[in-house]
């Protein structure tokens, strides 16, 4: 027989000292304090005459002296205890409680079947239908294996061991808490964090913590904005001003713009009229192209302050390109930037133009470029002219921009001259009335010079019959 150690036969012969009739029953549920621990085994003192007897393995982190709660498993010439089904018992009451008054409990995915996942509540197998473990679908239902969620208990029966579970439900019951919230929190003018929900071509929707508010393609940048993901991706926190609130339509509208520096603030300190600039084409127009200067500043480069010969279809001035020339004229209050690239006078050319130019004057000028819409005209360096298409004397399906070759002479009559504008229309056809009105005037004058003009056979017969009359 082996002998057993002295520690163990003094801890058994303490049992059979202690073990005669107890107060407790099986099946009751007692609290205790563990009072030894020896082996696999620990005592528990649960009140009565003797400890009882809890399996060590039961114990977790519990020592001597901690208070425990345990279920009697039997009471024979030994009192057995089970921590674990107490456990259980008092799980059971708390998943009860839970599915009536639909508070939370906490669970951790432990693994995915068909129509759902498993859920372990603290171990207690539990079933969370994929249309219950998350508000927005997913193709990736992976991501939930092995995370810890609350879920909210949808069924619940113990005596069928049946446990249905709901993530989904409590994201919507704390969603519909915040979008309360936001309401009550946000105001016009604003400026509050957010996280980019999603994008498409007309803006960006920006999650407010509960509400989601819209950030406008336009108000993204001062710049002109190609696609709202060039300037903001997913999941990136932004600032925003709020520029708007409907609640009855439940419309946010947002903007990133007015939180930048304003790129037209104190510009002229660093562009002037007649002073060098250097851009990039970013887009063209067909009445010509536009050039960012600044991030957010750009200037346009009309059709007709293009060098004689050069179309918008040059590839020096196509998008992307850097090009250099001269500002043109600076309007800060319409924050408007023309350009040329031509060199400009010293002087303001349009200053006092009307004493240079006046209606049915006839000019002469070069052709600088043709448009869909017309012929532009140079008169003078600085000074452009516009020969509208109804003017140009032209069938209606011949292309100005093929009928005159730039660079070359013209010469037409005023029409118009705009000074606060600076504009000046001409007009070929008015031209050529007003030179055959000139020559008839030159043909009646040099026929009355000349004297009488010959009688046709009519006018003899008639001045001959007249004669004989007075005889």
């Amino acid at each position: 027989m082996n002998e057993q150690p002295n520690g163990y036969n003094e801890f058994e012969e303490a049992l059979r000292e202690g073990f005669m009739e107890d107060q407790v029953t099986a099946g009751a549920v007692v609290n205790g304090t563990i009072v030894a621990i020896h082996g696999d085994d620990a005592l528990v003192d649960v009140g009565g005459k003797s400890e009882a007897i809890l399996a060590r393995s039961e114990l977790d982190d519990l020592g001597t002296g901690d208070p425990v709660e345990v279920v009697v498993v039997s009471v024979t010439d030994e009192i057995r205890v089970s921590r674990r089904q107490a456990l259980e018992l008092r799980l059971k009451e708390e998943l009860a409680i839970a599915a009536e008054d639909g508070s939370p409990v906490e669970g951790k995915v432990v693994g995915r079947r068909k129509g759902g996942f498993d859920i372990n509540l603290s171990g207690v197998r539990a079933f969370c239908p994929i249309s219950q473990i998350d508000d927005i679908r997913s193709n990736d239902l992976d991501c939930h294996l092995g995370q810890s969620y609350s879920f909210k208990i949808l069924e619940y029966d113990p005596s069928e061991t049946k446990l249905v579970v709901s993530r989904a439900a409590l994201l919507r019951q704390e969603k519909e808490r915040l979008r309360r919230d936001a309401w009550e929190r946000l105001e016009v003018g604003a400026v509050v964090e957010g996280t980019v929900r999603s994008i498409t071509d007309f803006g960006a929707f920006v999650d407010l913590g509960g509400v989601d508010g819209l950030v406008h393609v336009t108000e993204l940048s001062h710049r002109r904005v190609p696609h709202p993901r060039d300037v903001v991706q997913m999941g990136e926190t932004v600032q925003v001003k709020i520029l708007d609130i409907d609640q009855e339509k439940s419309r946010i509208s947002l903007s990133i713009k007015q939180l930048l520096q304003d790129p037209w603030e104190n510009v002229e300190s660093r562009l002037a009229a007649g002073g060098p600039f250097e851009g990039t084409v970013v887009r063209h127009a067909d009445f010509g192209v536009f050039v960012e200067l600044e991030p957010g500043l750009d200037g346009l480069l009309h059709v007709s302050q293009l060098p004689p010969g050069m179309e918008l279809s040059d590839p020096e001035i196509a998008d992307g390109q850097t090009i250099t020339g001269w500002v043109r004229d600076l309007d800060t209050q319409s924050q408007r930037i023309g350009l040329t690239l031509r060199q400009i006078p010293s002087h303001d050319p349009w200053e006092r133009i009307g004493m240079r130019y006046s209606e049915g004057q006839s000019v002469e000028g070069v052709v600088e470029n043709g448009a869909p819409f017309g012929v532009f005209v140079e008169l003078e360096p600085g000074v452009s002219a516009l020969i509208p298409t109804s003017e140009l004397g032209m069938d209606r399906d011949v292309d100005p921009r093929t009928a005159f070759n730039p660079g070359s002479p013209i010469t037409a009559c005023v029409l118009s001259v705009d000074e606060e504008r600076r504009r000046i229309s001409l007009s070929i056809k008015a031209f050529r009335r007003d030179q055959e009105r000139q020559e008839y005037l030159k043909h009646m004058n040099k026929g009355a010079s000349d004297g009488p003009a010959p009688m046709t056979g009519f006018g003899q017969q008639l001045a001959n019959a007249l004669h004989k009359d007075k005889k």
